[in-house]
């Protein structure tokens, strides 16, 4: 198993706006009330733009799919969190927490990977579980190991336990489970994404270990991570805050790793922590700073890892 894809499904933003239905337990989401949503949409297709040709200058395969049904989709461009895509030809489908996030599931962004040559098999359905009040945020809430097959799961309201492990069985894969949390007006609050506090690389972890509150948690994590040989590079509470853990590495030119985040996650980076990435990868970044402040997500959450194998076309 790959633990990285030259490919990613990237979705343009539409009805772009800070998200009211996400912003009760997305703390990193900022009130962006003196631009007006025309403004604010300018604003965050110019930085997916320039983000996209960051990408694919860099030798990154980057399918852009973009909706023309005019729903109301703010959150849109955080594809990960809806689906998955895996080796094996199987396509995961999330149950999401918002309603209007549940717009999202577009038929046709399946359509267009498959029209891009990529073969799906089977597809894996979680979303009913939404109609139980439960929710599972696909690679916002799943931190995916695919070469040891585990995955690390952040509790939440966004983040179910059962339904992790549930998947965790389907997708054969040990389940590793704990609380990240943040402080929010004096209290700690769990953060709403895995992903947010965590990234890992084939052989590395950007972590933020103090958000895991349980020390029997913290340490059976650094333990798992230490047994597969994962470098563990931690980060603070403040970095989380400037999307500094939420970091994905990706195949570039020639399949040299690249580790993508946005330009306030590199600039909260210490120099020894850029030091210490930079032995495993190239570091591309890309100012986000609309898209983070109102969406509560930065350059991860923007990539759909694309792990599907593709079609043989006989001529």
């Amino acid at each position: 198993m790959q633990q990285i894809t030259n490919s990613i499904l990237m979705v343009r933003p539409s009805s772009f706006r800070a998200n009211e239905q996400t912003a009760v337990n997305n703390h990193y989401q900022k009130n962006s009330s003196n631009l007006s949503q025309e403004t604010l949409e300018q604003k965050a297709l110019k930085e997916f733009d320039a983000f996209v040709k960051k990408l694919c200058d860099a030798g990154i395969n980057v399918i852009v799919f973009e909706s023309k049904d005019g729903l109301d989709t703010p959150d849109s461009h955080f594809p990960n969190n809806w689906i998955t895509f895996h080796e094996n030809g199987t396509v995961g489908l999330y149950p999401m927490f918002a309603e209007n996030r549940r717009l999202e599931r577009r038929e046709g962004v399946i359509l267009l990977l498959e029209e891009k040559g990529f073969n799906i098999s089977n597809i894996v359905d979680y979303t009913c579980a939404e109609e139980e009040q439960i929710f599972l945020e696909g690679t916002g809430s799943l931190i995916l190991d695919r070469q040891n097959r585990k995955a690390y799961c952040a509790l939440s309201e966004r983040a179910d336990e059962d339904l992790f492990i549930e998947f965790c069985e389907d997708f054969e894969y040990t389940p590793i489970i704990f609380t990240a949390n943040q402080t929010v007006d004096g209290s700690r609050k769990p953060i709403y994404h895995t992903n947010v506090m965590m990234c890992l690389g084939e052989h590395f972890a950007v972590i933020c270990l103090s958000s895991i509150d349980d020390k029997k948690e913290r340490k059976n994590v650094v333990k798992h991570l230490k047994e597969d040989n994962k470098e563990i590079i931690d980060i603070s509470e403040e970095q989380v805050t400037n999307f500094s853990g939420n970091m994905l590495l990706v195949k570039g030119k020639d399949d040299k790793p690249i580790l993508v985040m946005s330009t306030s996650a590199y600039k909260a980076l210490t120099q020894i922590q850029v030091n210490r990435l930079e032995k495993h990868a190239n570091i591309l970044h890309s100012q986000l700073t609309t898209i983070e402040d109102c969406g509560g997500g930065s350059a991860r959450c923007m990539m759909a890892e694309v792990f599907l194998p593709k079609s043989l076309i006989v001529l």
